[in-house]
């Protein structure tokens, strides 16, 4: 049982990060870090990269409000300041599992505000589900005025292009998909009188309620313009950044947005702070665009490093402000 937990614990934190690890060694394995060095040393303004942190962690704040509108929609009451350190912490928590900071901040705040963490749930699909859908225009965007760029970056690294299988295999894949959701039709149709469908039921039934919430919160228009502005903040985020190295100050913010959407591609993939991915995408993109490769490295280590450990101390922060300050103080209750 111990070494079933030890292995589940081991692929949950650490096989992400030996790949992510993995990924950037082989990308920076043939590089010549004597350049990328004196880069990062003499060649960094680091005022500049300092003051895009303001940026970060303004987006992260503006998330929590935002995530404040989708909760009043469950006639819930909170204090703000716990939603602000929850969100924070998420991605400290993040560093450690991936994805798991999202159901963490749920759970913080079921526990501090007595909120349904269901409905709670439910709230937060719409969160990263507008998030999702955002990246998705971003990209969306970039593409259909830079399709030529598209064609070079896949033309340059084909080992991003997935293959189906041609020996028929896929289709098999695609029947059990079909079987799996027949299996869990019939299960919820005909045998509903059992107590754990039940309950799974009712679980659904308060994740829906959370899910609702876009639809019947009065200010939408809030909610539409925070989203605007998380992405602003987070590409401002990224992009003051060009302005602490003479390669790419020059570059404009056409290239600052497509190597942006890029990057948040990449951070899709569940890897702790997007270790590897981040860094693969963010150096193919500026060489396309005539940076140099070591130049690119360099760009890629010194901004990812110091942003990825600032998230994560104003992170830190949040979960010890979250115990410090719900110390002795009974939770509002839920109107719901």
């Amino acid at each position: 049982m111990r070494f079933k937990k030890a292995l589940h614990s081991f692929i949950k934190v650490f096989l992400p990060l030996i790949l992510g690890c993995l990924l950037l060694w082989f990308l920076y394995r043939k590089m010549d870090f004597h350049e990328i060095w004196d880069v990062i040393r003499r060649g960094v303004r680091y005022e500049v990269i300092l003051f895009s942190l303001l940026f970060g962690l303004a987006a992260n704040t503006v998330r929590a409000y935002r995530w404040g509108l989708l909760i009043e929609t469950l006639g819930s009451r909170f204090r703000m300041r716990n939603l602000v350190y929850a969100v924070w912490g998420n991605y400290a928590v993040n560093f450690v599992l991936p994805r798991v900071g999202e159901v963490w901040r749920c759970g913080i705040i079921t526990k501090y505000e007595k909120i349904s963490f269901p409905k709670l749930f439910g709230t937060l699909v719409i969160d990263r589900a507008s998030d999702t859908l955002t990246v998705g225009l971003i990209v969306s965007f970039i593409f259909a005025f830079n399709i030529n760029f598209f064609k070079g970056f896949i033309a340059r690294n084909p080992q991003l292009m997935i293959e189906l299988p041609s020996d028929g295999s896929f289709l098999w894949i695609i029947l059990a998909g079909l079987i799996v959701c027949g299996g869990v039709w019939f299960t919820f149709a005909h045998l509903k009188h059992l107590p754990l469908v039940q309950k799974t039921r009712s679980l659904l039934a308060n994740v829906w309620q959370g899910v609702k919430s876009v639809w019947l919160m009065e200010r939408k228009w809030l909610f539409l313009l925070q989203t605007v502005l998380i992405w602003t903040l987070y590409f401002l985020f990224f992009y003051t950044t060009f302005y602490a190295f003479d390669f790419t100050r020059h570059l404009g913010v056409s290239v600052g947005l497509i190597t942006f959407a890029m990057s948040s591609i990449a951070v899709a993939v569940p890897i702790q702070g997007g270790i590897g991915p981040w860094h693969f995408m963010v150096i193919a993109t500026l060489m396309s665009f005539g940076v140099k490769e070591t130049d690119a490295a360099a760009f890629a280590l010194v901004v990812h490093t110091v942003q990825s450990v600032w998230t994560a101390l104003c992170g830190l922060f949040g979960i010890i402000a979250l115990s410090l300050t719900n110390k002795e103080k009974p939770a509002l209750p839920e109107n719901a």
